[in-house]
């Protein structure tokens, strides 16, 4: 007879919260093997965890992630809406959509966010994967364009800049421009990284 004993749901023995360990766990294998070769097996190994947990916290490995980098969008929502119109305003849409979301939240937590990416190679390394393969490299693909790992770049840093600018570094008149102003400016340069003629 074995003297194995099953992983134990919910609360660990020593009164950890399981789902704070989770999101530890995550973190660091996130950071170390990317959103896409990381498991949740793996991750609920490191936590101490059944697997199954990360479906009852979180309802799969997307949502464990997008908890961990402490983004308050889900990437495949972005995807939904920006392509639900023209192709030649999808800019206008993630520009509109990025800053109508963090406005939402105070904006205090992406600048939250960067003061965390500044102290923490983890963070760092999060963040890129969430904004060059969760979003805007699945955008491109089915943009179907050239120069593609190029568009990638530009549009993150597009995406990050203004976020810097708005709610950490607060350039006036920018930080308080309505969210339809800063689409209607920006979004066309967004727009061009997305779709135009890069000329390389």
């Amino acid at each position: 007879m074995s003297t194995t004993e099953p992983k134990r749901r919910g609360r660990r023995p020593n009164g950890a919260d399981t789902k704070e360990a989770l999101l530890t766990a995550a973190r660091e294998v996130f950071a170390e093997q990317g959103y896409e070769a990381a498991t949740v097996r793996v991750i609920a190994s490191n936590a101490g965890v059944d697997p199954a947990m990360v479906n009852h916290w979180f309802g799969g490995k997307e949502g464990l992630f997008i908890a961990a980098v402490q983004i308050p969008v889900n990437p495949v929502e972005i995807l939904r809406q920006v392509l639900d119109g023209p192709r030649e305003q999808i800019g206008e849409r993630i520009i509109r959509g990025f800053v109508t979301t963090w406005d939402g939240v105070g904006g205090g937590q992406f600048a939250a966010l960067m003061r965390s990416v500044a102290g923490s190679e983890q963070a760092v390394s999060m963040l890129r994967e969430f904004v060059q393969n969760l979003l805007f490299r699945q955008l491109i693909k089915s943009l179907d364009v050239d120069h593609p790992e190029m568009r990638v770049a530009l549009c993150g840093s597009q995406l990050v800049g203004l976020g810097m600018a708005r709610y950490v570094v607060r350039i006036e008149p920018l930080a308080s421009a309505e969210p339809d102003v800063v689409a209607a400016t920006i979004g066309p340069n967004l727009q061009h990284y997305l779709t135009g003629n890069l000329d390389l």
